[in-house]
């Protein structure tokens, strides 16, 4: 089960607290408030930065990363958070 706390913009995961960065906690935050539904980089990326996007995919690449490495039990087999090939990034709880 994963938390997400608003208040310290932290995340409890696997038994462990993580504190996420600014831009983590809002594209967790975004993701989590929409599970299954699939958004792309793009679309992460406006809601996160709130401006237009260009050549964005490798900074939500890394993002995701990061906080896959906070929630998953084996960040390179995700469970949570995963990627729908040539559509985008979807949370499952």
């Amino acid at each position: 089960m994963i938390f997400l706390n608003t208040k310290k913009h932290s995340v409890s995961a696997n038994g462990r607290n993580s504190h996420l960065t600014p831009k983590e906690f809002q594209i967790l935050h975004f993701l989590m408030d929409h599970p299954g539904h699939t958004f792309s980089p793009e679309e992460i990326y406006r809601h996160a930065w709130n401006e237009e996007p260009f050549e964005v995919r490798p900074i939500i690449s890394v993002h995701i990363r990061h906080i896959r490495e906070k929630i998953e039990v084996n960040p390179s087999r995700p469970v949570h958070v995963n990627y729908d090939m040539g559509m985008g990034y979807r949370f499952t709880a």
